[in-house]
């Protein structure tokens, strides 16, 4: 597969993503509700007002970490990826993904899935990868500009 191509499915699923997100994040008050019904699931039912707060929340949070990606693909697209704008977005990503995970385990004393005990571990160990990886860009981002400097 060309490069282009690539390039130009990764953004269309990042800015699909994003706006279908915030659909989805806007209409949980009704999804839920129907998820509860339709399902006969009782966790949502049962904890209906608990289960929109976290879910909005955690919606909002995830539409953040894809807004942040969509910065970083745009320098990228620029072919200038060592910015200190990305470092300040791979920091705000990690920290709503430590948010996502506490979420998570809020979540999951409501009511306990695997699911969820795999996802607050997905969302510490993204975390912590993002907080690394900003710090790896800054030191690439200094070494950069010491280099520009003796040229």
């Amino acid at each position: 597969m060309k490069e282009e191509n690539v390039i130009r499915i990764t953004k269309f699923l990042l800015d699909f993503m994003y706006f279908a997100g915030m659909v989805v994040t806007v209409s949980l008050i009704w999804l839920v509700k129907w998820i509860a019904d339709f399902f006969n699931y009782a966790p949502f039912a049962n904890n209906y007002r608990e289960v929109v707060i976290i879910y909005t929340v955690l919606g909002i949070l995830a539409i953040l970490i894809i807004g942040e990606l969509r910065k970083i693909f745009r320098t990228v697209l620029n072919h200038d990826s060592f910015v200190m704008a990305n470092v300040y977005s791979l920091k705000r990503m990690g920290t709503y993904s430590f948010f996502i995970a506490a979420f998570c385990l809020v979540r999951f004393f409501l009511y306990q899935t695997i699911a969820m005990a795999v996802l607050i571990l997905v969302f510490v160990i993204a975390g912590l990868f993002s907080k690394v990886l900003a710090f790896v860009f800054e030191q690439a981002i200094t070494y950069k500009e010491e280099n520009d400097l003796t040229i």
